[in-house]
């Protein structure tokens, strides 16, 4: 009995254990039916061809006529459908042989796109789970000539395919506007972290509720927190976009940080400068060691809300993400590194 009785104490002891590192945002989604519609807006704009291309734009705009303006007006920048030359200027852009190669670039590494289209769908099964109150979007994909990731419209969020290429994509290393510090994350293993991001920024962000550094960290820790409950199951280098050496260097130098910002006085800081030098993309953050990442001020905002939400499990990410006094989750959430 002896060797029984004793199996028995380790399972005991690792259902324990495994259960308090269990993620609480690993929640059960089986149940939910709806779904986020994905459309294949490239796909349908680039089979367009013939003499008649202007009625089939119609068509097109037609279909989607939210995300077509969104498009032509926002994106591509080619103005609108009823515009004089709008026919010959989006045939242009269609068959220019730049972007002609660019599709299919794109075609090819995204062959295989049901595995994103089910990502992207798992990933608002969770957000439906959380705000079952929610219309849920519809997500366009398409091609943009290397302009923005990702848009966002009411109800619409865009995804442009050719800034997701990969790291090495030979394109990326020939646009000069764009430096190598944002290639590292022009991946497609980025698109899902900056929907959810995105899409974040568009449903809770207020503008205006932020006015220091302390409230910018926490406004983003909130947005990375979402990230967190969108995606489970993503690495949380991936979420904010660091190299495993980045998030490690962030997790060693922790204490360093916030002791950094508390002596120089920055937390209350309300320069827009100061702000953008934690908050904003950056090959590494002014002030702290060359090989520090950018964001740190968004890295240590999204511990902060960790803790704060570990700290208040009665808390549900709704009144988490409707909570714009930022100072009373920082004070609550009992951070302080050591």
């Amino acid at each position: 009995m002896r060797p029984v009785k004793f199996l028995f104490l380790l399972v005991s002891f690792a259902t324990i254990f495994f259960s308090c590192k269990r993620n609480p945002l690993k929640v059960d989604i089986s149940d939910i039916e709806t779904e986020v519609e994905v459309v294949r807006f490239d796909e349908g704009l680039f089979s367009i061809n013939g003499n008649d291309t202007l009625k089939a734009f119609v068509e097109l705009s037609n279909q989607h006529p939210d995300f077509f303006n969104l498009y032509t007006y926002r994106i591509i920048q080619i103005g609108g459908i009823n515009d004089e030359h709008f026919g010959e200027l989006m045939k242009a852009f269609i068959t220019d042989t730049m972007i002609q190669d660019v599709k299919a670039v794109t075609d090819r590494e995204f062959s295989n796109f049901k595995k994103l289209e089910k990502q992207l769908k798992k990933a608002f099964k969770y957000y439906s789970y959380h705000f079952p109150d929610k219309e849920l979007p519809t997500i366009y994909t398409y091609v943009s000539g290397f302009n923005q990731s990702v848009v966002t419209a009411e109800n619409i969020i865009g995804i442009s395919l050719d800034k997701y290429l990969g790291r090495d994509c030979e394109y990326y290393q020939q646009l000069s506007t764009t430096p190598q510090y944002k290639v590292l994350n022009m991946h497609k293993d980025k698109i899902l972290s900056d929907v959810a991001y995105a899409w974040g920024i568009t449903e809770f962000e207020k503008p205006n509720t932020a006015t220091n550094l302390m409230s910018n960290m926490v406004q983003k820790g909130k947005l990375m927190y979402l990230v967190d409950a969108l995606l489970p199951d993503m690495p949380d280098s991936v979420k904010i976009g660091y190299t495993q050496q980045q998030l490690e260097w962030c997790q060693m130098n922790e204490p360093q940080m916030w002791t950094y910002l508390i002596e120089k006085e920055m937390l209350y800081t309300s320069k827009r400068m100061n702000i953008v030098r934690y908050i904003n993309d950056s090959p590494s953050t002014s002030g702290f060691p060359l090989d520090s990442p950018g964001r740190t001020g968004v890295w240590i905002g999204w511990q902060i809300v960790r803790k704060y939400m570990k700290k208040h499990p009665e808390v549900t990410l709704p009144e988490l993400m409707n909570n714009y006094n930022y100072q009373k989750i920082l004070n609550e959430s009992g951070y302080n590194p050591e």
